[in-house]
């Protein structure tokens, strides 16, 4: 291993600012998406509007729009030309609207009937939800161009992990907020006071990437684009070539193995999770508390408490490892560890000492934690795989469709979970009376699905070939390729 291949340059570091920078755009994400979801009980507690058209109105249908316009923005955000660059532009203006759209939805009138309510969310969630992608998508891609060092890569997307998270200790409380009356009169006046103090967060936060940062390769794209299309259209011949571009880019970027290889393990580690991540509760509620719901809750409270409070220290000690042994051999320890945790649900989770529920939580961490700190910066590598292939610089594009795919699998995945809890034979009408049959099957679920997809997800990412050695090569046959080495930041 040479040592070019291994020290990161010095003009290919981000500084902690830069770091900071981007992940304040990451806490503003995240705290969109967790918000904007807490919020939805107000529509039928708040309300009473039927959950049903809740759902409708807030999920099913802005989420299918939502899968539709993200690839789209991808497209657009990779072959827009500036002079503030590709992305920087839609990352300010996207945070402007989504603020605006957040703060607007939830002020809502009184006394109107399900219909009227059913319009007013599924237009302003529709609304949400494009300008959210409008500051979303390209502020993902951005991160995949702040270097094309593979070590600063992970030393990045780690920072903006560990500022993300923040944003998720917010959700949980939104509730308890709102129905706070020595503040507001009603849930609905809560909602309509959280909804504005969270977009003057997002706001401030998400302007911050699109001031601070700069883009390194909007002027390689531009070159790359141009060598495309030596011949200028206009009228109803470029529209047909533009449609044409977006649905090769969607289909190049959809048969990319490495790419679909990055998807697939992100498929059945995040949804693994997510389609058991109901039944940890009614194992401790049913089977370590005995149908107690009320010390069920409590100690299922701690358990996540004390892994959301771990998943910082693993996302700093995996990206630290990612630049000791690698981004594969990081994702298999990080995976292998949160495999650890599955099985010690099966010991810990043990009706003579509840306390050892808190024990699999900072082994369960890794899970996640591990994997949405390396599968950036691993996709940032994908990127480059496919820029040497293509000669195009795709990443919103991908970017798009990771986090579509993302999407896609959560619908998926939570409608598994339901019928994986009706295959227990679990009866909400026998509380404390389940039978012995189901309550076995839901310790078995909740330990077997994410540990079988976790270790099929570890032998998907072994045969990807991102290594160190890899990947420096392709930066420098890109540079080869370009004539000049890698682009520096534009002012």
């Amino acid at each position: 291993m040479s040592q070019t291949a291994t020290k990161t340059r010095p003009e290919d570091r981000v500084s902690f600012a830069h770091r900071l920078a981007y992940g304040s755009g990451a806490f503003a994400n995240n705290l969109l998406a967790g918000v904007f979801g807490g919020l939805a009980i107000v529509l039928n507690l708040g309300l009473g509007m039927d959950p049903v058209l809740a759902g409708i109105a807030t999920g099913l249908l802005p989420r299918m729009f939502d899968a539709f316009t993200d690839p789209v923005m991808g497209y657009v955000s990779d072959n827009t030309q500036t002079r503030w660059g590709r992305r920087r532009p839609y990352i300010f203006v996207g945070a402007i609207l989504v603020a605006i759209a957040l703060a607007l939805v939830w002020q809502m009138p009184d006394g109107q009937s399900d219909s009227f309510y059913f319009w007013w969310f599924l237009v302003g969630s529709l609304a949400f939800y494009l300008a959210y992608t409008v500051f979303a998508t390209p502020w993902v891609a951005l991160g995949y161009e702040l270097t094309p060092d593979y070590d600063e890569r992970s030393r990045l997307m780690g920072t903006q992990n560990f500022i993300g998270q923040l944003a998720y200790f917010i959700p949980p409380w939104l509730l308890a907020i709102m129905t706070y009356e020595p503040l507001f009169e009603n849930m609905v006046d809560g909602a309509a006071a959280v909804a504005l103090v969270t977009a003057v967060l997002v706001l401030c936060l998400g302007l911050v990437p699109a001031i601070f940062l700069r883009e390194r390769l909007a002027g390689i794209a531009a070159k790359e684009s141009a060598a495309r299309h030596t011949d200028k259209l206009s009228g109803i011949r470029a529209l047909f070539r533009t449609v044409g571009d977006f649905f090769k880019s969607f289909v190049a970027a959809l048969s990319f193995v490495p790419f679909l290889k990055l998807c697939l393990a992100t498929f059945l580690i995040f949804n693994g999770f997510i389609m058991i991540a109901a039944f940890q509760t009614y194992v401790i509620i049913y089977y370590v508390m005995g149908g107690d719901q009320a010390a069920g809750a409590l100690w299922a409270g701690y358990a996540g408490t004390v892994a959301t409070f771990a998943t910082f220290g693993v996302v700093a000690f995996v990206a630290w490892l990612a630049t000791k042994i690698g981004k594969r051999r990081a994702f298999a320890v990080s995976t292998g560890i949160s495999m650890l945790g599955y099985l010690a649900k099966w010991f810990c989770y043990n009706p003579e000492v509840p306390w050892l529920v808190l024990l699999p939580g900072p082994l369960l961490a890794f899970g996640l934690g591990g994997l949405f700190t390396l599968m950036p910066s691993m996709m940032a590598d994908v990127v480059d795989l496919d820029e040497l292939k293509t000669h195009e610089r795709r990443e919103g594009m991908f970017g798009s469709m990771y986090w579509w795919v993302v999407k896609l699998g959560m619908s998926v995945a939570l409608v598994g979970g339901g019928f994986l809890l009706n295959a227990t034979g679990f009866d909400v009408d026998l509380g404390a009376e389940q039978s012995e049959q189901t309550l076995l099957m839901l310790r078995i679920f909740d330990v077997g699905v994410p540990f079988i997809a976790s270790a099929i997800a570890i032998y998907t990412i072994s045969t990807l070939d991102v290594t160190r050695e890899t990947m420096h090569q392709v930066r420098l046959k890109l540079e080869s390729r370009r004539g000049v080495p890698d682009a520096v930041p534009a002012e």
